[in-house]
């Protein structure tokens, strides 16, 4: 390919002939373009001398290097995105997109509309955290929302088998990052915005800002006008708007919600129509994002009757409120709870059902927002009849660091609790000493598998680990 066909260049650049691209400097070829990404922990302009040693033929900065073939651009995250797309033929010009951005709800959103979308005869791309889909096809990911080159590879290969419609989880680092740049949504969806990833945005400020920067790319934007930071994304967008709530009165609002322990339902109701809504999972946070699901199908055109249809014969989602089956006198649930909101919700959720403990199994990822561990410590205890504190994700930092900030939010708690920093020994503890109707919550970890430990990565499937203290149990 031409540079000319990926960027605007002197003239004599032109002609240049381009073998691959990439930002990575560790992956550059003969003839590839080279974009110098500054990055949280490496800047690319440090690599571009290295790069053009070997074989880049052109090298495209932010800031002027003095190279040979060198292409100075405003943003360089901008001009990654915009280069990676022309490199695969734009293919997300061809594609309907949805995007569902929010601290907490966005991949049950996601599969709830790819379930609508299907019902009306469509193949559908899905963008997210457990995984990519193509249809059926399930295709491993490592980020929330890939990388640009990533990205447009899946646009590409979404638009060669036949998807008419891609739905995406896309994150505050995404849109930070301009992973997502100057492609054209036809909805967006807020879920809600609470305490997350502040070790890289620092402020709610920077977050909040990062969140709304996907509204100015969308046609039409569906907000949870429940959540307090609503108003704050509505907020000068030119687009067309459309709220939705949980009894308040919105553009679609849900009345007579009806809570039980794996179902809600509720009565969906707009200035056009009432229809009746039943999902397959319980809690307050399921009747926000099955709203947010039907309103973004509604608002596409499709009838609410097929939506609610739709919704209907989704089982679940896993991680999300996972009840794990055994054949015991007590409830297993595992969920992907690693914020605070998101902690405070699934406890409260199966509170209000009848049982005899409410267990909560959970611990704090390391590397990251330091800030909410002691926050969750709180609601563990304040939530929970009894808190096992263990390990997440616990990457470069000591356990048992992390442990102590959590146990700060839980001085001087009634709530009676154990610390047990191995998460299989928490989880086998847990169902070793259940009693009847008691309900343990494994909450933090949710569709993953592995743990990540400074020594590395492990196997670690909570579902496995359940099915062995079981077996012991037995």
């Amino acid at each position: 390919m031409k540079l000319i066909d990926l960027i605007n260049c002197k003239k004599e650049m032109e002609n240049i002939e381009i073998t691959g691209v990439t930002c990575d400097s560790r992956a550059v070829k003969d003839g590839f373009a080279f974009v110098c990404i500054v990055g949280a922990k490496s800047d690319g302009h440090d690599y571009a001398k290295m790069a053009l040693e070997k074989g880049a033929a052109v090298i495209i900065t932010q800031k002027k290097l003095g190279l040979d073939n060198e292409i100075t651009v405003d943003d360089t995250h901008a001009a990654y995105a915009s280069i990676c797309a022309n490199w695969f033929g734009n293919p997300a010009r061809d594609l309907k997109l949805i995007g569902v951005t929010g601290t907490n709800g966005k991949t049950s959103v996601t599969y709830m509309v790819k379930k609508i979308l299907e019902s009306q005869g469509h193949k559908v791309g899905l963008i997210g955290t457990i995984q990519n889909m193509i249809g059926e096809e399930a295709i491993a990911t490592q980020n929330t929302t890939p990388n640009a080159y990533d990205l447009n590879s899946l646009f590409s290969l979404m638009k060669a088998k036949g998807c008419t419609y891609v739905i995406m989880e896309v994150s505050s680092h995404a849109l930070d990052q301009c992973r997502v740049y100057n492609l054209d949504f036809e909805v967006g969806i807020f879920t809600n915005l609470t305490q997350d990833h502040l070790d890289y945005h620092i402020t709610m400020e920077n977050y909040l800002e990062a969140k709304k920067k996907l509204f100015k790319m969308c046609k039409t934007a569906v907000i949870n006008s429940d959540d307090e930071y609503a108003q704050d994304i509505i907020k000068d967008l030119t687009c067309k708007v459309v709220t939705y709530s949980a009894g308040n009165n919105s553009t679609y609002s849900a009345k007579a919600i009806k809570y039980r322990p794996t179902m809600v339902d509720y009565e969906l109701v707009s200035d056009d129509f009432i229809n009746h809504i039943k999902v397959k999972t319980g809690g307050k946070f399921t009747v926000y994002n099955s709203l947010a699901a039907v309103v973004c199908a509604v608002e596409l055109g499709y009838p609410v009757a097929d939506c609610a249809n739709a919704i209907l014969e989704l089982s679940g989602v896993k991680g999300r409120a996972e009840v794990v089956p055994n054949d015991k006198d007590f409830t297993i649930i595992i969920d992907y709870a690693h914020t605070p909101d998101g902690l405070k919700n699934i406890l409260l959720t199966f509170r209000e059902c009848e049982k005899n403990r409410l267990i909560v199994v959970f611990g704090c990822g390391g590397d990251r927002d330091k800030t909410k561990r002691p926050i969750m410590g709180s609601i563990a205890a304040r939530y929970a009849d009894f808190v096992i504190v263990t390990s997440d994700n616990p990457r470069t930092e000591e356990p048992k660091a992390i442990i102590d900030d959590i146990l700060v939010g839980m001085d001087g708690t009634p709530t009676p609790y154990k610390v047990i920093e191995n998460r299989i020994d928490a989880i086998e503890y847990a169902v070793e000493t259940a009693q009847k109707d008691d309900i343990i919550v494994l909450a933090g970890k949710g569709h993953e598998t592995y743990q990540i430990l400074s020594t590395g990565t492990i196997h670690l499937d909570e579902r496995e680990i359940v099915a062995q203290a079981l077996a012991k149990k037995n």
